[in-house]
């Protein structure tokens, strides 16, 4: 029986507790895709306001583009060798864009383990959730490549510009018809995403009318995409009449103009929707759904939602200062808010990859291996229900937005078994190729986590504080500890011994005796309910 959740009373004044570990790995777990142990010592010297500051620091060096790696005896591209990258090329070839599509998500998936440490790539996920774009429709990875590079470039910049700049990025007229858009044939799609979905949204006061997304559809006519997949504008293919909106936008009307200036009218019609005080509630409703809860009663829009709105709106839409507002808030460190999101595919995926250091060979220098391997993380994503790039529909990935469930989407009996199978097989074989393993070492880690892993109490203590962030009862960790550890003796020694004689030295019959009772503990403790929250 599901019950109605609960929400804080607390709101955006700034947390003036102690920082301690358990909320730093909850920053670095809600603003990176997980974190390991060292990550956290970092960020918890730093303090609340330095870590913040740090983590919205977002570099303006992108990571160096996806690479060739498709091309075999029957795949040929004539032009991109391998290793080289292709976002400079543009194919009308079906199969070496499907390859390419392919290799963009390996791609990604790298950029995602290795992130930096700042909020860019957990944030461009959400943009790209929120502007939605399927990659297959698109078709060419030049596009999705360079769609995509708009939204990291611009994620944490100015919100406006960046409706701006994906009105007219060629993926988006691709994507929703814009290109195809004519003042004899008027395509709504774009002219109706861009309110319902972009700016506006379907709640509170957003009373736009079916009217206002035909009208917006005629400002937008006249949007093309050239041979070289850059956007430009026509005039001969533009409404030039004049464009009344409804009560809603104030009977605004928007004079045509012909020529290189009906161009123009796409701008006139982002101030128009930019004056609405919907549109800064929408999107940080949609901020604090991702990083915070998916429950806005209220409570919560009255003290957090339209504080925040009213920061976007009077820093000119900039996107940075609503997220520092809202991550170094009282509100977003409460306890009810700690281990209450069921974590997406990309955050139990990526996230377990950091937790435990997994070491893929070199992206750029052993390409070919490292996407082989980054390419069944890919796969574990699908499997999950997290296709990156390529969300079911413009809307997104349901589980973002879809109420009342939101995140609780993420698990079924399908997925939940799949999600509990990846962390199992991490632990037992791994993948290889070519020689190169991806493994979880369990010695590495335990020492990584823990102050002392010969006591069993510390240790156990020490990997339920690192890998859960609920509450875990004492009499759990006491028989796991008994149960596991001491392969169920009494007396704490039958680890400490076996650890300690491990350490001391290292045969392969040692390791085996310390490295089969981590395993056990890990697997357990990765199958719990609890696991799968952040």
């Amino acid at each position: 029986m599901s019950t109605t959740p609960q929400s804080s009373n607390l709101g955006l004044n700034k947390f003036q507790g102690t920082w301690t570990k358990a909320l730093t790995k909850h920053l670095l777990n809600r603003t990176l895709f997980g974190c390991n142990a060292s990550d956290i010592v970092h960020f918890n010297s730093m303090g609340l306001s330095l870590s913040v500051e740090a983590l919205l620091a977002v570099s303006t060096i992108l990571p160096a583009p996806p690479l060739n790696d498709y091309n075999t005896t029957t795949i040929i591209d004539p032009v991109v060798a391998p290793g080289a990258t292709w976002i400079n090329n543009i194919s009308t070839d079906g199969t070496i864009n499907s390859n390419r599509r392919i290799t963009y998500k390996k791609w990604l998936l790298s950029i995602m383990t290795g992130q930096e440490k700042n909020i860019r790539e957990k944030i461009t996920l959400f943009w790209s959730n929120h502007f939605g774009t399927e990659a297959d429709t698109i078709s060419y990875a030049t596009m999705i490549y360079n769609h995509h590079q708009i939204l990291r470039t611009n994620c944490v910049g100015n919100f406006k510009q960046m409706v701006r700049a994906v009105t007219t990025d060629p993926g988006m007229l691709r994507y929703l018809n814009g290109y195809l858009n004519t003042k004899t044939a008027p395509d709504e799609n774009f002219g109706r995403e861009l309110q319902e979905l972009f700016t506006i949204g379907k709640e509170g006061g957003a009373k736009y009318s079916e009217e206002d997304v035909k009208t917006a559809a005629r400002i937008l006519t006249g949007w093309r995409i050239d041979a070289n997949n850059n956007s430009y504008f026509d005039a001969t293919r533009h409404d030039t009449t004049n464009k009344t909106f409804s009560a809603f936008y104030n009977n605004k009307v928007i004079t045509g103009k012909t020529g290189v200036n009906g161009a123009l009218e796409t701008d006139e019609l982002l101030d128009m929707i930019f004056q609405k005080t919907e549109l800064a509630k929408f999107i940080c409703r949609k901020i604090y759904r991702f990083f915070v809860f998916y429950y806005v009663d209220a409570n919560v829009e009255a003290n957090i939602i339209t504080p925040l709105a009213t920061a976007f709106v009077n820093n000119n839409f900039e996107i940075k200062p609503v997220l520092k507002l809202l991550l170094e808030s009282e509100h977003f460190y409460d306890t009810i808010y700690i281990g209450c999101q069921i974590k997406s595919p990309a955050d139990h995926v990526v996230g377990f990859l950091r937790q435990f250091e997994i070491n893929f060979p070199n992206a750029i220098s052993d390409y070919g291996d490292a996407y082989f391997l980054y390419n069944i993380m890919v796969a574990q994503l699908n499997l999950m229900g997290q296709s990156l790039v390529d969300p079911p529909n413009v809307a997104g990935w349901p589980a973002y937005y879809q109420a009342p469930e939101f995140n609780e989407l993420w698990i079924n009996a399908d997925t939940l078994p799949k999600r509990n199978k990846f962390t199992d097989l991490m632990l037992e074989t791994g993948y290889s190729k070519n020689g190169k393993k991806i493994i979880i070492n369990t010695i590495a880690f335990a020492k990584s986590v823990c102050s002392n892993p010969a006591d069993p109490n510390i240790l156990v203590d020490s990997l339920f504080a690192f890998l859960v962030s609920t509450e875990i009862a004492s009499i759990t960790k006491s028989n796991l500890k008994t149960q596991i550890l001491l392969s169920g003796q009494a007396s704490d020694y039958y680890w400490s011994d076996a650890w300690n004689l491990y350490i001391a030295n290292p045969t392969t019959i040692n390791f085996n005796i310390v490295n089969t009772r981590l395993k056990a503990l890990l697997k357990y403790i990765m199958n719990l309910p609890d696991y799968q929250l952040q």
